[in-house]
């Protein structure tokens, strides 16, 4: 009996000891629940500055002065994407629906701009606080790239690209070899992908790393873009010149988008105009197609082939791997890189064969047509880009020819005199420059 007692009153004493706890732990599950709903809903804003609206007076001769009042488009949040993130969880963040994202990834199904985002890319968003509806996204790559999502009715989105063309500067640049060739490009001012391009091109014919010498020279010619000033990290190469002990072995853009050596013959191999061996087209290209539904424009940025699933896909060019994806509309897809100017696309596969950061040949198996994504059939969908920029791949002037036409030769030899000079150009001004500091040294002895 004494021991039950015993028992009794320990028990009792927990449970006071319990009920005096209780009220902080109700305390601090609550704070953790708000932080965690805060944390939930909002994004911190990164927004430099906010402009007030601004009425303007519009005045006409004979007719009285109206006022027409201009509303600043201020974006509620801005986002910089950092390594990790993921679109669904920045969405969730700002208290955004799931569904809205679908919509936008719906539209962006012609083109893929969601998944090219990068960190240190922005994201802006418009929602009306209201009804916490998203309605406007726009994604800037850099400052000249910019791509925009807005509203519309039955709450689909509309793609806009609202790029800035930019200022595009002429440059060349003369160095000379020490260490290996990459380092020395990356010294002079090159970056990654141009040095790539460059290596790529005259694998062919220069060894990079047995036949370079130290003091070899080279000079490039290259476009830099940049917006009020700031670069925006797009370069296209123009001309490459190396003088590897006496010979000379050169490359130059011409207008198709091709390197070819100082004789116009090509340094790349041609394009494939078929991606598969099926050649029946069941969709073709159209940018201004309509929307059976929305009866909105919604380009078919690529030609579809009545491929059979499980049927052979081949890469049309030569290029790098640079994106393997499953979407939720495009299906499984690969995006190669030929060069500094083309990109394919292939899209609704059953089966991907091959990795990001992959080098493929033309004709190389790649994948596996299918009907992933949103389809009604199997088939493959192919896409060509010109500077991103979609084309027909069946209709458009894409390398075919292993050198340039004979009715182009004048032009290409015109651009071509024009790149070796300005190369020729600095290589003398940096000559001078080099002696005038020599003599200078010598003085100074």
């Amino acid at each position: 009996m004494f021991k039950l007692n015993q028992l009794s009153q320990q028990s009792r004493s927990k449970i006071k000891k319990a009920m005096l706890i209780l009220p902080f732990i109700i305390i601090a599950v609550c704070v953790i629940l708000s932080h965690s709903k805060d944390q939930r809903k909002y994004v911190p804003l990164n927004i430099q500055s906010t402009a007030a609206p601004k009425a303007e007076v519009k005045s006409t001769q004979g007719k009285a002065h109206t006022k027409t009042h201009h509303v600043a488009s201020v974006p509620s949040y801005s986002y910089t994407i950092k390594n990790g993130d993921n679109l669904s969880v920045i969405f969730s963040k700002l208290g955004l629906s799931y569904k809205s994202l679908l919509s936008i990834m719906e539209e962006d199904l012609n083109h893929l701009s969601l998944d090219t985002l990068r960190p240190g890319n922005k994201l802006l968003f418009w929602i009306d606080q209201s009804s916490s509806t998203l309605t406007k996204m726009q994604l800037q790559f850099n400052p000249a790239d910019i791509v925009q999502f807005t509203r519309v009715k039955g709450g689909a989105y509309s793609y806009k690209d609202i790029s800035i063309k930019g200022d595009w500067k002429t440059t060349a640049l003369v160095g000379s070899v020490h260490g290996s060739f990459s380092q020395s490009a990356h010294k002079l001012g090159l970056s990654i992908t141009e040095i790539r391009t460059i290596t790529d091109l005259m694998k062919d014919k220069l060894n990079f790393t047995r036949d370079l010498r130290a003091g070899d020279k080279f000079s490039i010619v290259h476009k830099v873009q940049s917006v009020r000033g700031v670069k925006t990290g797009s370069r296209e190469l123009e001309a490459v010149k190396i003088v590897n002990r006496g010979r000379v072995i050169s490359a130059f853009l011409h207008t198709d988008g091709q390197f070819y050596d100082e004789n116009g013959d090509s340094l790349q191999r041609a394009f494939m105009r078929y991606p598969s061996k099926y050649h029946r087209i069941t969709s073709k290209f159209n940018p201004y197609r309509l929307h059976p539904v929305t009866g909105r424009v919604s380009p078919h940025n690529g030609t579809d082939f009545g491929a059979p699933s499980g049927s052979d896909v081949l890469a049309t060019g030569d290029g790098k791997v640079i994106l393997t994806r499953d979407h939720p509309y495009a299906g499984k897809y690969i995006v190669l890189q030929h060069g500094s100017t083309y990109k394919t696309r292939y899209l609704h596969l059953s089966r991907i064969l091959v990795k990001k950061g992959q080098f493929v040949k033309r004709g190389d198996r790649i994948a596996l047509s299918g009907a992933t994504g949103r389809v009604t059939g199997p088939h493959l969908h192919y896409e060509f880009l010109v500077r991103n920029r979609p084309v027909n791949p069946m209709t458009e002037k894409i390398p075919m020819a292993e050198s340039v036409a004979k009715s182009d030769m004048k032009k290409f030899a015109a651009k071509r005199d024009n790149l070796m000079q300005m190369m020729k150009e600095k290589e003398v001004l940096l000559a001078s420059q080099h002696h005038s500091q020599n003599n200078t040294s010598h003085q100074s002895l």
